[in-house]
């Protein structure tokens, strides 16, 4: 069991990393004072922070949205820049070639701040906006049971949507990262600064947060769900989030996305590079490198 010291400096990198992030997206979201050749200076591959991470059935590539854009990988692990060089925060992949995602616009844009819902059906290179554009930044992004969870940072609650168009507010909480039952609609969690917080209602009303204290969460598989820790440790749960063991570390630290592609296989983002574990998170292969 951790040491009641342990977990209260695991709970504080969690607040750090939830006033971090709120922070850092406010600051970004004025881009009336920044030109279009600061952003021309970005190389083909070069990002500062990642928001989101993915596997396009498509092809089997990796897709990164980072700060700066989105980026494609090759099995080779070669990167390239295919979007603009727009801050993409909630990403998640949909379907074959079809992603969703929010954030904020280039440097230089007279598009409004907040994006709110975005979609590519094109790999990422072009997006359009669904809903909620100039009102809400989802912070993070969930597709499952044919249905878009959506954690809106600029309220501070939980959105759900049918058709990515109309959506019901539901509960309110300070959130980094959520996650939804592959198997029950009802059942979503949601990393809090006390722990993660459980709803049994559609996310409509969240349990008070529980240990352990993680940043990010994925679910692929009922028996897998995962979680990283402020300090990198990879968790898994096979009891719907009861009981956790640690699997591994990824190297680096201060985490900045997780995505479990399978019961097995797991990416994770810090701010040494992306990684990518085929053994559960007991070990992680470096993909691409941290170039900011």
């Amino acid at each position: 069991m951790p040491t009641p010291f342990r977990i209260s400096r695991t709970r504080a990198l969690v607040a750090l990393l939830l006033v971090g992030t709120v922070t850092a997206c406010s600051a970004d979201s004025d881009t009336s004072n920044t030109s279009d050749s600061s952003a021309s200076k970005a190389t083909e591959t070069a990002f500062s922070h990642v928001h989101g991470l993915g596997i396009d059935p498509a092809d089997g590539r990796l897709y990164v949205a980072t700060h700066e854009g989105v980026l494609a990988v090759d099995k080779n692990n070669n990167a390239k820049r295919v979007s603009d060089t727009a801050d993409y925060m909630g990403f998640t992949i949909t379907g074959a070639r079809t992603f969703l995602g929010s954030g904020h616009p280039a440097p230089g844009s007279n598009a409004p701040a907040n994006r709110g819902l975005i979609e590519s059906t094109d790999a990422g290179k072009t997006w359009k906006t669904r809903s909620l554009g100039g009102k809400v930044d989802f912070h993070s992004l969930e597709y499952a049971h044919d249905t878009i969870y959506g954690y809106d940072s600029t309220g501070g609650l939980l959105r759900v949507s049918k058709d990515g168009t109309t959506w019901d507010e539901r509960a309110r909480l300070a959130a980094l990262d959520i996650t939804v039952s592959p198997d029950d609609p009802d059942r979503v969690l949601a990393t809090t600064q006390n722990g993660i917080a459980t709803s049994t209602d559609g996310s409509k009303t969240f349990a008070s947060g529980r240990e352990p204290a993680l940043a990010f969460l994925s679910w692929p598989k009922p028996d897998a769900l995962y979680g990283i820790a402020p300090t990198g440790e990879v968790r898994r749960s096979t009891d719907n989030g009861t009981t956790w063991k640690t699997t591994g570390t990824v190297p680096g630290s201060q985490p900045q996305a997780l995505t479990a592609v399978g019961a097995d296989r797991i990416l994770a983002a810090t701010d040494k590079g992306i990684y990518e574990s085929r053994d559960g998170g007991t070990t992680f292969t470096l993909r691409v490198p941290a170039s900011g």
